[in-house]
């Protein structure tokens, strides 16, 4: 009887590499704007977002003087909900890649 060999199969491995960047976490930040009330960017900043009436008033003031402040961060769906969040309730807010 004659005995049969196989041939070794060589096994291609990919051309191209995946490049996935990691969800590094967005801030949202709201800017200052001439038409809502100090106390209603503090009202918004506690019913959004649960923080206290100090917290709230130290990002107002933050908004207020500085011209903006980061309000929140997470991942880039957190980001974008809370920016539609803050847009229905009159704020102008922004989102971006924290650095």
């Amino acid at each position: 009887m004659e005995s049969m060999s196989t041939a070794p199969v060589e096994i291609g491995h990919p051309e191209t590499v995946e490049h996935i960047e990691p969800d590094v976490p967005w801030i949202v930040i709201v800017w200052n704007d001439p038409i809502n009330l100090m106390t209603y960017v503090t009202w918004v900043l506690q019913k959004l977002f649960g923080y206290s009436r100090a917290k709230a008033e130290k990002l107002m003031w933050d908004v207020h003087t500085k011209g903006k402040a980061v309000v929140s961060n997470g991942t880039k769906d957190e980001a974008e909900r809370d920016v539609a969040r803050l847009h229905a309730h009159g704020l102008w807010a922004t989102m971006q890649k924290d650095r």
